[in-house]
């Protein structure tokens, strides 16, 4: 079935053509109604080409001021990796750019910050890739959060990675091809794994305890470490005066286990998230107590690597409202990875405000 396109869309420049490029964000804006591949862009001149060629990229670039320099391009997709994301981002900016930008949106409190007066001062759009808040089923909680479940009493949430996690991704993705020219950070990410966890996998948690939850303001961590595997509980203050627990558990043995519970004054919600690599939208359970029902949205669509994308576009094209995440939900996102880190190093409460520093 071919794909229908709006009348008007987004010409988006992609950096970086590795992984997280190849499994969501080409395939994403190629399909996105509102959205057309005006270039790719890959230090890697073999990946910029086979993927530009792949995805129908109106023009292929090896250099990233070049392709900024493009009038043609409205926005940039940065999809490189975790350390360049603020210098990118911020480059983008001052070009003109409108900016998507991979999850986390950087590494530390201060840089972050920097990056945020740049996005108030350029007036531009800069969204974050927490993309749970496109799955339908998150989106079905957070309406009836919002909406009518009333006062907050508890919000539990887990992410628990599988020692199986690639066993059962590589039944379902394309080979990732990788190039031997790209761009890498300085030393070795997952020399210290507990770190890099907290930002590959920790940064969903607290985006989703944030967006069903609201603002946290401080949090009392533990972690341990056993046989290769790292376990986080932390307990979590809201600014409403809810309470909330979080477990981040990597790796589990077991299958996949990632999903959330909330209790209200109108109801409860509990919800099952899949791996995102299987494109299914998570099954969420509403419980209404004025009628004793309970109820799920199906879901259907469960691309939201697109939906996100979409979205995006809509608030740059159209100024539409979205429950993407922006600058200041990145920014709150590392300050409670910091505060987290700083708590389960020092076994003290961290409130939010008081942080600093890397995570």
């Amino acid at each position: 079935m071919p794909l229908k396109k709006d009348d008007v869309t987004l010409p988006i420049g992609l950096l970086g053509c590795g992984p997280i490029a190849q499994f969501a964000h080409l395939e994403s804006v190629q399909k996105g109604r509102n959205t057309r591949l005006a270039a790719v862009c890959d230090r890697d001149e073999a990946l910029a080409k086979h993927f530009g060629a792949l995805y129908d990229a109106e023009k292929i670039y090896t250099d990233f001021d070049a392709m900024l320099a493009s009038a043609d391009i409205k926005a940039i997709i940065i999809a490189t990796s975790d350390a360049f994301h603020v210098a990118a981002a911020r480059k983008a900016l001052a070009a003109g750019k409108h900016v998507f930008c991979e999850k986390p949106i950087g590494l530390s409190v201060e840089e972050v910050e920097k990056l945020a007066k740049d996005v108030k001062k350029s007036g531009l759009v800069l969204q974050v890739g927490h993309m749970l808040r496109f799955d339908a089923g998150i989106e079905a909680a957070h309406d009836f959060v919002t909406k009518e479940m009333g006062q907050l009493l508890a919000l539990k949430a887990w992410y628990c990675d599988s020692t199986h996690r690639y066993t059962m991704t590589d039944a379902v993705q394309p080979l990732a091809k990788l190039g031997v020219n790209t761009l890498k950070p300085a030393g070795n990410p997952k020399a210290d794994l507990q770190r890099y966890n907290m930002l590959a996998h920790g940064s969903h948690l607290v985006d989703l305890a944030r967006f069903l939850g609201g603002p946290i303001t401080a949090v009392n961590a533990r972690l341990a470490e056993r046989f290769g595997a790292m376990c986080w509980f932390v307990d979590v203050d809201f600014e409403s005066g809810a309470l909330g627990h979080l477990d981040l558990t990597v790796a589990i043995r077991g299958d996949w286990h990632e999903g959330f519970q909330l209790y209200g004054e109108n109801g409860s919600v509990a919800g099952k998230i899949f791996n995102p690599w299987y494109y299914k939208s998570s099954e969420v359970d509403i419980f209404r107590e004025a009628t004793a029902t309970t109820s799920r949205v199906l879901g259907a669509d469960g691309h939201f690597y697109r939906r996100q994308i979409e979205g995006f576009a809509d608030v740059v094209l159209n100024g539409a409202a979205s429950s993407g995440a922006f600058i200041e939900d990145g920014l709150a996102s590392i300050r409670a990875m910091v505060a987290i880190t700083q708590s389960a190093r020092t076994n003290k409460p961290v409130a939010l405000k008081d942080v600093s520093g890397p995570v």
